[in-house]
């Protein structure tokens, strides 16, 4: 029997706006580092790029009644800085403003509450030119932002996410340059950390002043293994956890970093300004919480073998680097995705429970913002392993709730088939498929089988 959920639990599914909208030149948007990041050869598998994607800027009234069919009560989607700044500064733009109000508009006439992200990514390629997250003023800036969109929406908001995966930003696109911007900087991208966290905390008041609705920041999570009970592999463990699960978390719930002496950071970062801290820490209603996989590490040059490990390796990719402290290794015994990811739908209870257990009071509720998986699928596929996938992490979740983490709601990833970042149009993570030749829609077995579980999961 498919087990029942507590009152009120929240049921969405989620996008984000470079992934879907297309329409980059239209309507004053100005270009983002992602328009930029693709414009450069080899970058995108195949040399896709988003300037169409799933043409959702056009199509969303179509996209709302798939929602509405689908029967959730929310939808996480994620506003493009460049429409309503294009140069990232500024007054905002009309039109940018536009097109979100009829969208937040059409949501709540099906019933379907909006969850809004303000960062998933796609930086004004402005802001970028004067050097980004790299640079303490982006912070400033995301919070003028926050205050504007917030100044036209706020009003019918009721869930307001800050950033989205600041960790993957940071580590893929500032790291190992293999996301936007392309920075290659390695452990010299700790700063890009800062300033995102600063522009979080800057953004919670802005957000306060305007809004009477939830404020969360959205961070990517992976239970951390050990590849043997060694002590050096338990020790690359903690250092993996340290980076990955804690250096975006510990700030806002605890008003500090944690332990990075493993890559050579002694002592407070040299980039933190008095009163920081407690910016970073402004008291939040919920945590966003994404899961794909866990992640299994060795200590460096274990000789243990690197090929398909986890989400890491695939498709974000390890922070690879001289004199790293850890060296990411298979997990076998798992069926995998399309990316090559591990199936481990208890690692989602693992998590969940973990963060509950490591915060305590300090946790507040979760919300599961991102959980899916990518199949090699197509119109009347059976579509199996999706809907495995989703049975399996529902059934994890439900665990964690009867274990006494307070989860209260949970976002599949994706609605629509979309433009995978590096990986272009490749993988497809939709419930929906979408021909990107005619932006044709075709819910899949997974979208059917959804459906009818959320009125038994209610």
């Amino acid at each position: 029997m498919p087990p029942r959920f507590p009152e009120g639990f929240v049921w969405g599914t989620a996008t984000s706006a470079y992934q879907i909208e297309g329409a980059v030149h239209e309507d004053g948007r100005g270009a983002s580092i992602w328009d930029s990041f693709c414009a450069l050869p080899g970058r995108i598998r195949n040399g896709d790029t988003g300037d169409v994607a799933c043409d959702h800027y056009h199509r969303w009234p179509e996209d709302v009644a798939l929602m509405a069919d689908l029967g959730v009560d929310a939808y996480r989607f994620s506003v493009a800085w460049p429409r309503i700044q294009p140069d990232g500064r500024g007054p905002a733009n009309p039109k940018g403003l536009d097109f979100y109000d009829r969208l937040v508009d059409a949501l709540a006439e099906r019933g379907i509450a909006p969850a809004l992200t303000l960062y998933h990514w796609d930086l004004p390629q402005a802001l970028q030119d004067a050097g980004g997250w790299m640079n303490r003023d982006t912070a400033h800036r995301f919070a003028e932002y926050a205050g504007l969109v917030a100044d036209r929406l706020g009003d019918r908001v009721p869930t307001w996410i800050t950033l989205n995966e600041p960790f993957v930003h940071m580590t893929e696109g500032h790291a190992r340059g293999v996301h936007a911007p392309g920075q290659a900087l390695l452990l010299d991208a700790l700063p890009v950390a800062h300033h995102l966290l600063l522009a979080h905390g800057l953004a919670v008041p802005e957000l306060r002043r305007r809004t009477s609705g939830q404020v969360l920041i959205t961070n990517n999570y992976s239970p951390v293994w050990a590849a043997t009970g060694s002590d050096a592999d338990r020790a690359a463990a903690t250092a993996f956890d340290a980076l990955q699960n804690r250096l975006f978390t510990d700030p806002v719930l605890l008003g500090r970093y944690p332990d990075l002496s493993a890559y050579g950071v002694e002592g407070a970062f040299p980039f933190v300004e008095d009163g920081d801290m407690d910016v970073i820490a402004a008291p939040l209603d919920g945590l966003g919480v994404n899961y794909y996989s866990p992640t299994r590490v060795a200590a460096p040059d274990s000789g243990a073998s690197t090929a398909g490990a986890s989400v890491l390796s695939e498709v974000e990719g390890r922070l690879d680097g001289t004199g790293l402290p850890f060296e990411d290794v298979p997990i076998d015994g798992h069926p995998v995705t399309a990316f090559g990811w591990p199936v481990v739908p208890d690692g989602l209870r693992e998590l969940l429970v973990r963060l509950r257990d490591r915060y305590g009071a300090a946790l507040p509720p979760i919300l599961v913002t991102e959980n899916g998986c990518s199949v090699r699928d197509e119109p009347g596929r059976p579509d199996q392993e999706r809907i495995d996938f989703l049975d399996g992490h529902l059934r994890a979740l439900h665990q964690a709730i009867a274990e006494g983490v307070d989860v209260r709601g949970y976002f599949v990833w994706s609605l629509l088939d979309n433009f995978e970042w590096a990986e272009g149009y490749e993988q497809r993570f939709g419930l929906v498929h979408v021909d990107f030749a005619t932006q044709r829609r075709t819910p899949k077995a997974s979208y059917h089988w959804l459906r009818e579980r959320l009125a038994e999961y209610r």
